[in-house]
């Protein structure tokens, strides 16, 4: 069975947006930070992404120059095929995407039993809060930014019982990002 991995950017004290989705507090990755993000999609052949975030995320990866310096990176986003949850879209955008419109739960389940890599999920706050609070998320890699908002957007607040993580590994990086790579332990 594929796993669901999370890869998300959060604050020290809990948040992954601002008030109104504010990511100005996003600390620049350093060239290790990088070589990480550049290399966890790789384990994956599928990234899942709510519709909220993909209006952003899809157009501005297809929107990068050839003589970008992250074009490889950029490419890689668009090349994966991308599932886009959604209640109120009829149709997907952008390429290589699909639409996912049922029961959470369900598509999920769908999705992980399909042969194939990893899944990847990006942001979105509302999105991955009831992707965590269903206990669909297998591992997580949550970048904690060095900086405190005091409000904002979370996506722990949804759950309704405890889940348990075991540390894979702690890495802390030049730029001041600490990298908690964490995977749901099944057992409470």
């Amino acid at each position: 069975m594929r796993k669901l991995r999370l890869q998300m950017q959060i604050t020290v004290d809990g948040y992954v947006a601002g008030i109104n989705g504010e990511e100005d507090w996003v600390v620049g990755a350093d060239e290790k930070l990088w070589e990480l993000i550049d290399a966890l999609p790789d384990n994956s052949d599928t990234l899942i992404i709510g519709r909220k975030m993909a209006e952003k995320f899809i157009p501005h990866f297809e929107g990068y120059k050839a003589d970008s310096d992250k074009i490889t990176f950029a490419r890689k986003m668009v090349n994966i095929p991308k599932v886009i949850f959604s209640r109120t879209l009829d149709q997907p955008f952008g390429t290589n995407t699909s639409l996912a419109k049922g029961n959470l739960a369900e598509e999920i389940a769908s999705l992980k039993n399909q042969n194939g890599k990893d899944i990847l999920v990006y942001g979105g706050a509302g999105f991955v809060s009831s992707l965590i609070a269903g206990g669909h998320i297998d591992e997580f890699y949550l970048f904690v930014n060095p900086v405190m908002i005091n409000k904002g957007m979370r996506i722990f607040d949804l759950l309704n019982e405890r889940q348990k993580l075991i540390l894979i590994s702690a890495t802390p990086y030049e730029c001041g990002v600490t990298v908690l790579h964490y995977k749901l332990h099944n057992e409470l």
